[in-house]
C-alpha cells in the first residue's frame, strides 16, 4: 500500500509507535514553517507526529539544520519537569530521522492563542499565565552548567534566529546595519537561561490547565531578553491587524512584561528589560523587512508605520518596555 509519507513508516516502527500489521492515516497539520507535521491515526491511538525541514517554507531561501528537531525534543523533557502541563506529552524520538511523537491536543480543547487575539478573545489572565510560564522555565534553567552544556547551539540559533531576523534586514537597512549587528552580538553574548526561541501566538495553545507551548526547535542556552521581546513583538503588530483590538492588546502587552519582569531573580531585573527593549525594536523591523515577514501585515502602509517606529528606537534604545509600549499607536 503507498502512503503519503512513506519516509515516515520507518520511524514510527522504530519509536514502537505502529505495529507491523497496522496501518497509519495521515493528516497534515498546519501552521508552521519549519517543520512537516501531520496527526497520525493508528488502530490503537492518535497522536501528531513532526520532522524537521532542511529549508523552511517562506519566500526567502532560509535552511536550518534538521537536529534542531532534537534540540525541541530535549527542551520538552526537561519543560516537562517543571510545567507538565505546560506542554505535550512526548510520545517517541527517532535520531535517526530527526522525527518525534507527541500527544494530539484538540483544537476544541485547545484553541492557538493567535487565534483568539485575532478574533478579539482577550484575556490578561493567559498573558500573565504565558509570562509566569516562561518565567518559571527561565529562572529553573538559571546557572545550569548541565543545561549550558547542552544547549550549546550558538550556531544553529545564528542560523535560525539571528541570522534571517536581524543581519538580513541590516541589508535592507543600511543606516541600521551596527545597530542590528549590535543585537546579534549582545545576544550571543548573555548566557543565563535556557530559551524557547519562539514564544509566539500560534505556538501557545490555550488549554483546561492553562497555556501550552509548541516549537521549541530554536531552543538555546542564552539570553531570556530574545523570548521575552519575541512575544511581546507579536502583541504590538497584532495592533496593526485588528486596530479595533488595540487597546486589549496592548493591555495584554503590560500584563505580560509585568508578570514577567517581576519574577526575574536569576540576574539584573533593568538589564534585562534594557536587552528586551533593543530587541524588540530589532524583532519589530525584522517582521517587515527580514527572512520571516509577519503575514498578516499586507500593505505598504502597515509596513512603513512599523519602519517608522522601530527605526528611532533601534538607533537609540529605550531602557523601558512602557516607553516603546506608549509610543506605539496602530
Amino acid at each position: 500500500m503507498t502512503h503519503p509519507h512513506p519516509e515516515l513508516i520507518a520511524p514510527l516502527h522504530r519509536m514502537g509507535l505502529l505495529l507491523p500489521n497496522e496501518t497509519p492515516t495521515f493528516t497534515p497539520l498546519t501552521g508552521g514553517v519549519s517543520s512537516l507535521i501531520v496527526r497520525v491515526d493508528t488502530p490503537r491511538q492518535s497522536f501528531c507526529l513532526k520532522r524537521a525541514l532542511p529549508q523552511l517554507k517562506v519566500a526567502a531561501l532560509w535552511e536550518a539544520p534538521v537536529k534542531r528537531n532534537r534540540h525541541e525534543v530535549a527542551w520538552l523533557r526537561f519543560a516537562t519537569q517543571h510545567l507538565p502541563h505546560a506542554v505535550p506529552a512526548l510520545l517517541g524520538e527517532d535520531q535517526q530521522d530527526c522525527v518525534f511523537a507527541m500527544a494530539y491536543l484538540s483544537p476544541d480543547q485547545h484553541p492557538v492563542w493567535k487565534t483568539q487575539l485575532r478574533d478579539g478573545v482577550m484575556d490578561v489572565h493567559i498573558a500573565k499565565k504565558v509570562a509566569q510560564c516562561l518565567a518559571t522555565w527561565h529562572a529553573a534553567s538559571a546557572g545550569q552548567a548541565d543545561l549550558a552544556q547542552a544547549f550549546d547551539h550558538d550556531q544553529d540559533f545564528l542560523a535560525i534566529r539571528l541570522d534571517p531576523y536581524f543581519n538580513a534586514t541590516a541589508l535592507r537597512h543600511p543606516d541600521c546595519a551596527q545597530a542590528l549587528h549590535g543585537l546579534v552580538q549582545q545576544t550571543l553574548s548573555h548566557k543565563y537561561v535556557l530559551v524557547h526561541g519562539d514564544v509566539s501566538p500560534k505556538n501557545i495553545l490555550i488549554g483546561p490547565h492553562g497555556p501550552v507551548f509548541l516549537d521549541a526547535e530554536c531552543a538555546w542556552y542564552g539570553d531570556p531578553a530574545f523570548d521575552l521581546a519575541f512575544v511581546l513583538n507579536h502583541l504590538l503588530l497584532k495592533c496593526l491587524w485588528k486596530p479595533a483590538h488595540h487597546t486589549a492588546y496592548l493591555d495584554c502587552f503590560d500584563a505580560l512584561a509585568h508578570s514577567y519582569l517581576s519574577a526575574v531573580n536569576w540576574e539584573d531585573r533593568a538589564a534585562l528589560e534594557a536587552r528586551a527593549c533593543a530587541l524588540l525594536a530589532g524583532l519589530l523591523l525584522a517582521r517587515v523587512d527580514g527572512k520571516s515577514p509577519v503575514e498578516y501585515l499586507t500593505t505598504d502602509h502597515q509596513r512603513e508605520h512599523v519602519r517608522r517606529f522601530a527605526k528611532p528606537f533601534l538607533l537609540q534604545p529605550a531602557t523601558l518596555l512602557q516607553t516603546l509600549r506608549q509610543h506605539w499607536t496602530p
